[in-house]
């Protein structure tokens, strides 16, 4: 083999290497709404001490990962943001089997309502 051929298919191979080849790229981790973005920051002062946003883990209470999804569908004739704020407001109204009531009643009391919307914004994109 000429060595020029040797050099074309080394430049190949560092060609395919630098442009990632065949695989495919992550999708974009999505950017949340300023409101998410302080429900987020709400969620990790308050609530983030009891409960995970990572499936299967438990720390207190149940992992909220996925709770938007599962909160469409809990309760008959609640959209997700009902069944959240609900949840938030009164949590002893929808306990998850297997947990104890556990949740301060007053939380809902302590935030500010531009930060109860926040967190409640925040839980629906953990999808």
């Amino acid at each position: 083999m000429p060595v020029s051929f040797k050099y074309f298919l080394l430049l190949c191979l560092l060609f395919l290497a630098a442009c990632g080849g065949e695989t495919e790229a992550a999708p974009p981790t999505p950017t949340l709404s300023p409101q998410a973005q302080l429900g987020k920051q709400v969620f990790s002062r308050n609530c983030g001490s009891c409960h995970s946003t990572t499936p299967d883990t438990i720390i207190v209470g149940p992992s909220l990962a996925g709770v938007a999804t599962r909160a469409e569908t809990r309760v008959d004739g609640f959209d997700a943001y009902t069944y959240l704020i609900t949840s938030v407001m009164q949590p002893d109204a929808y306990l998850v089997q297997g947990f104890e009531n556990l949740m301060p009643n007053n939380l809902s009391k302590q935030l500010t309502g531009e930060e109860l919307d926040a967190v409640v914004a925040y839980l629906q994109t953990l999808k």
